[in-house]
């Protein structure tokens, strides 16, 4: 699978109908991005979503980033993938995660559990799926939302990968370390085409606060040295310029290269805005260019 050097993340796919949602899709594989990743929280279900956007495309790798084990069995899980990849030509990564305790506990109803038993357990379930249905030309492959050393170990181990989300370029090298050198790691950078660096931090704060209250995110800032002060009132500046990147379309360019320099495949690019609620487009085919050149 050729999911090219940069990609974009959104969630702004999923407030858009459905028939606007596959335009976009189109456009940005005609923008040429390796790429284009679509998360599962509160908006759509991601299988389901990939599937209108593998249809809309032609070239572009669509991916769950990421799909909840906690939202679908192992079995119905290992079916859709099978399904996607077959009728996809091989474009459809599947990426899966333990989400977070407050969201299957709070949003789903279900019993939080340790999270890499949970995977292994879920791994497992996964590979040992019946099917009947056509194999796929080309077994597809899977990557493992990853940030604590133990998760990246089984994602080099159990996975084609690992995606990592919500990190500063520092944690790449960390990252690489425990994935080993073959399996691919994939980083998502967040980015707000800006000068201006008053609202460039609004437009960070406003995404970041959600994510410095889920322990998972927290912890791995910690463990990279960032303290209370840091994390405390939506982040230090510093924590902000680290987490997401600003200035214009070089200064963009330069943080994705920096992670690349560190480790990276693959970097996915989700473009923020002060409007929580914008479809960048602009800003993507904007980026395009520097992004993908060469």
């Amino acid at each position: 699978m050729d999911v090219g050097s940069v990609g974009i993340w959104t969630a702004q796919l999923d407030l858009q109908p459905a028939a606007r949602a596959r335009e976009v899709a189109a456009e940005l594989d005609e923008l040429g991005y390796g790429a284009l990743w679509v998360p599962e929280a509160v908006g759509r279900e991601a299988l389901t979503h990939a599937a209108v956007l593998l249809g809309a495309t032609r070239r572009i790798v669509v991916a769950t980033g990421v799909a909840n084990i906690y939202n679908r069995t192992p079995a119905a899980t290992a079916l859709a993938q099978r399904l996607l990849a077959d009728d996809s030509g091989g474009r459809f990564l599947l990426g899966l995660g333990v989400s977070h305790g407050p969201m299957v506990e709070g949003m789903l109803g279900q019993r939080w559990e340790k999270p890499y038993s949970r995977m292994v357990e879920y791994l497992d379930a996964l590979d040992g799926a019946f099917t009947v249905s056509p194999a796929p030309a080309k077994e597809p492959p899977r990557v493992l939302a990853a940030l604590g050393p133990r998760m990246l170990e089984l994602a080099g181990r159990r996975a084609w990968g690992a995606l990592t989300y919500f990190v500063p370029v520092e944690h790449t090298p960390v990252a690489r370390r425990h994935l080993g050198d073959g399996p691919m790691l994939m980083v998502e950078q967040a980015a707000v085409l800006t000068t201006d660096p008053e609202v460039a931090r609004d437009a960070a704060r406003k995404h970041m606060q959600v994510y410095l209250t889920l322990p998972n995110y927290v912890s791995n800032l910690r463990r990279l040295g960032w303290g209370d002060d840091d994390l405390a009132d939506g982040g230090s500046d510093a924590l902000v310029d680290a987490l997401v990147a600003w200035g214009d379309v070089d200064a963009i360019a330069a943080r994705v290269a920096e992670h690349r320099e560190a480790g990276a495949d693959h970097v996915c690019v989700q473009v923020l805005d002060t409007d929580v609620s914008a479809l960048p487009l602009e800003q993507w085919r904007e980026l395009a260019p520097a992004l993908l050149d060469g």
